[in-house]
């Protein structure tokens, strides 16, 4: 589809919601309050690194980034996945690259939820696509979009998703300009702090029960669609989908078009 009538459909298909923060308002960017669950901070997060080695070296630098944060650490550790398919496994981030195709996205992330707010498993993917063109192909964008992605597996949504405004300073920022939006910012590691503030009873990491068999039936037959739109972002260059399995088991996917 052409990006424009790509663009076109995605707005006909829900309410657009723009929600712009200046750098001087402190506001929450939390993922609808999904973590996470764990009985202690600080606490790890383990990405399995499925990616080639043209991106090793910004797995590494987002590890490093967001294991900054006081509550939570993350590590790089093997990939047990296709990364073409990239399924996500219980208790951890698969992150991958692949040469997705012509879809529109330049990554994308997706986390599992069971009992309405636990994160249980996610999966990062990045379109070689899109990063082997001379638009794409530099260290400022693929540094922004692996960060950004990690981040949303974290729990983080966006704090701007307006291209055009003045870069905050975080790659949790959308822009034209990514040379200055390389790494989070006092901001997310603060709303990461309120996140995981409280604790739970049980852990969703590294051990967690699966979906239902019925579920899992039910999402691969939606894996071409992502489920159902439920937010746009800055006119349809971002968007939120969401596959409802029902008890509380949602998986959710964020969605960072080309432009």
């Amino acid at each position: 589809m052409h990006r424009s009538s790509r663009r076109a459909a995605i707005l006909g298909l829900g309410m657009s919601l723009v929600m712009l923060l200046p750098a001087s308002v402190s506001a929450t960017n939390s993922w609808g309050g999904y973590h996470w669950a764990r009985t202690a901070n600080p606490f790890t997060i383990k990405l399995a690194d499925n990616v080639s080695s043209a991106w090793d070296s910004y797995l590494a630098t987002t590890s490093g980034d967001w294991s900054q944060s006081a509550v939570l650490d993350t590590t790089v550790v093997a990939g047990t996945t296709n990364a073409r398919n990239c399924k996500s496994t219980t208790g951890m981030v698969q992150v991958c690259n692949n040469t997705y195709g012509n879809t529109g996205w330049l990554g994308v992330a997706g986390i599992s939820i069971t009992g309405g707010t636990h994160i249980t498993k996610a999966y990062v993917k990045v379109n070689d696509t899109y990063f082997n063109t001379a638009s794409y192909n530099s260290p400022a964008w693929r540094n922004l979009v692996m960060c950004q992605e990690v981040g949303h597996a974290l729990g983080l949504d966006h704090q701007d998703t307006d291209f055009n405004n003045a870069n905050l300073g975080t790659c949790m920022d959308y822009t034209n300009t990514p040379s200055s939006n390389q790494s989070p910012n006092a901001h997310d590691y603060n709303e990461l702090a309120l996140i995981y503030a409280h604790l739970d009873s049980t852990t969703t990491i590294a051990s967690a029960p699966a979906l239902p068999s019925a579920a899992s039936a039910a999402g691969r037959a939606a894996d071409a669609a992502w489920g159902r739109l439920v937010k746009v972002t800055d006119g349809g260059n971002g968007a939120w989908f969401v596959r409802d399995f029902g008890n509380g088991n949602l998986e959710l996917t964020h969605v960072l078009w080309a432009r």
